[in-house]
This record gives structure tokens, C-alpha cells and sequence, in this order.
């Protein structure tokens, strides 16, 4: 079982705007992202703490500008909190190991999915390629990994 923590050395090594996201709880420009068009084969992990958040399988084009996902890939990695800030009431999501910020969900995704829409922002994200997520330790997961089209 691999370990899923808070690395203060990684911290240390994110941009400016992954900083910014994740331990700021900031959200970057819609359109703007390296995922937001992203269509190839893996699965997208917590940039701090590795941890698996979702699957490209998972993964719809919402147009509002940010990587969307129908659900998690596993769901005890993502955590939901009340988010009052804006003046609106909205449902934050974060890493559950890394703490990290990762967007918002939202009840207007594909109801034949769930209805459920995980906004997320790319700075909180790395992208593990299909090709590779067995060296990295990420096998067990290859089964929820399907082509994308």
C-alpha cells in the first residue's frame, strides 16, 4: 500500500501557480490549463501528494473551461467541504491525504454519468499516461484506464 502524504519537498518545488491553487485555495483561468483539452489514456493524481483523484475514462468536455471529471477514482481520496466564500454556496474539493485544493463539484454533469461535475483546476493535477502507470506504482488502476476518444 503505497503512502499518500503532504510532501513539504514538493511544495517547495511547485510553480507559482500550483502553489497558488493548491495551498492557496486559488483557481486559475478558465481555458487556461494544461488538462482543460487533455484527452489522452491514464489517470490524474494530486500534484503534492501523488494520490490517484480520476480517470481519463471519467473525464468529459463541459465547456466550462476546466478539466472535468463525472467522479473520483477513488472516492476516499476526495473530500468535500462546505465553501461559502464569493457570496455563493458552493462544494469544494480537496486531496484527502495531500490536503491540497482541487476545485469545486457541481450537480449539473452528465445525468447518465451520475449528474455529477468535478470542476478541477490543472495547476492541482499530474497527468500519469497509461503507458506508464504501471513503473509508477499506479497498476491497480489500469482497469478503470480506457481509450479516449
Amino acid at each position: 500500500m503505497t503512502s499518500y502524504n503532504k510532501n513539504p519537498d514538493v511544495i517547495a518545488r511547485l510553480t507559482p501557480e500550483q502553489y497558488r491553487v493548491t495551498q492557496e485555495n486559488g483557481t486559475e483561468r478558465p481555458f487556461t490549463g494544461e488538462y482543460d483539452d487533455h484527452k489522452e489514456p491514464g489517470i490524474y493524481v494530486d500534484i503534492v501528494s501523488g494520490e490517484p483523484l480520476f480517470a481519463s475514462a471519467d473525464k468529459f468536455d463541459s465547456g466550462c473551461g476546466w478539466p472535468s471529471f463525472t467522479k473520483p477514482i477513488v472516492p476516499a481520496n476526495v473530500s468535500e467541504l462546505r465553501d461559502m466564500s464569493h457570496g455563493m454556496v458552493r462544494t469544494e474539493v480537496r486531496s484527502a491525504h495531500g490536503d491540497s485544493h482541487l476545485g469545486h463539484v457541481f450537480n449539473d454533469g452528465p445525468v447518465d454519468r451520475g449528474g455529477l461535475r468535478y470542476c478541477i483546476n490543472s495547476a492541482s493535477l499530474r497527468f500519469v499516461h497509461r503507458d506508464d502507470m504501471q513503473a509508477e506504482g499506479y497498476g491497480d488502476y489500469l482497469d478503470q484506464v480506457e481509450d479516449v476518444t
